[in-house]
C-alpha cells in the first residue's frame, strides 16, 4: 500500500508523540494531543491514522480499566521511527517534545486518576473514585462513597483528580501505621 508523504508524516507525529509520552493514552487523549491541543493534524486524519498503525501493529490496544481502552507505541513502531522520524521538520519535533515536557504530568493525572458517579435508587449518588496502574490490570485504589446531591458528586470528582495522591497516601499511612503499633 502506498502512502503519500503527508500520510506518512501525520502517521510519524502520531508515533513520535506516543514515544514521547511514555505511557498509554486513551483515544481521546491522543485526540486531543494531536488536535485540539495542538494543530498537528485533523480530527478525522488523527483518528485514521491511530487505527492505520494499529493495523500495521505500530500501536496496540491495551485492555483498558473499565471501558477505556488505552493505546501504546509497539517496538516495531518504535523500530520504524527509530528510522525515519527525522522525516518530521525539526520545528515540529520540537514543539512536540516541548509540549509533551509541559503536559505530561496533566495526562498522566487524567489516566491514572479516574472519576465517576451513577445515580442510585434512592436518589443519593454512587462516586467511585480509582487510581489505575498500568502495571497490573487492576485499581491500585478505589473507594466508592455515597453523596446525597449530584453537585456533591460533582466535586468529589473534581476534586479527586488534584487531590488523589494525597487521599491515597494518608490512606496508606494510617493502614501501615496500624501494623507498626
Amino acid at each position: 500500500m502506498e502512502f503519500s508523504q503527508d500520510s506518512t508524516i501525520s502517521k510519524l507525529i502520531m508515533l513520535f508523540v506516543m514515544e514521547k509520552m511514555e505511557m498509554p493514552l486513551t483515544e481521546k487523549s491522543i485526540i486531543d494531543i494531536c488536535t485540539s491541543q495542538n494543530d498537528w493534524l485533523n480530527y478525522m486524519e488523527c483518528k485514521d491514522v491511530l487505527y492505520q498503525l494499529i493495523d500495521a501493529s505500530f500501536i496496540y490496544c491495551i485492555d483498558g480499566h473499565g471501558n477505556e481502552e488505552q493505546f501504546t507505541i509497539t517496538f516495531e513502531g518504535q523500530n520504524c521511527l527509530e528510522h525515519f522520524y527525522q522525516r518530521i521538520p525539526l520545528h515540529l519535533r520540537e514543539q512536540i517534545i516541548e509540549y509533551i515536557k509541559n503536559n505530561r504530568a496533566h495526562f498522566k493525572k487524567s489516566q491514572e486518576y479516574v472519576a465517576d458517579y451513577s445515580k442510585n435508587s434512592d436518589g443519593t449518588y454512587l462516586v467511585v473514585l480509582k487510581i489505575r496502574s498500568h502495571t497490573v490490570n487492576y485499581p491500585m485504589f478505589e473507594i466508592k462513597i455515597a453523596t446525597a446531591s449530584r453537585q456533591s458528586a460533582i466535586e468529589a470528582c473534581k476534586n479527586w483528580r488534584e487531590n488523589a495522591h494525597l487521599v491515597y497516601e494518608q490512606v496508606y499511612e494510617s493502614l501501615i501505621n496500624i501494623e507498626d503499633t
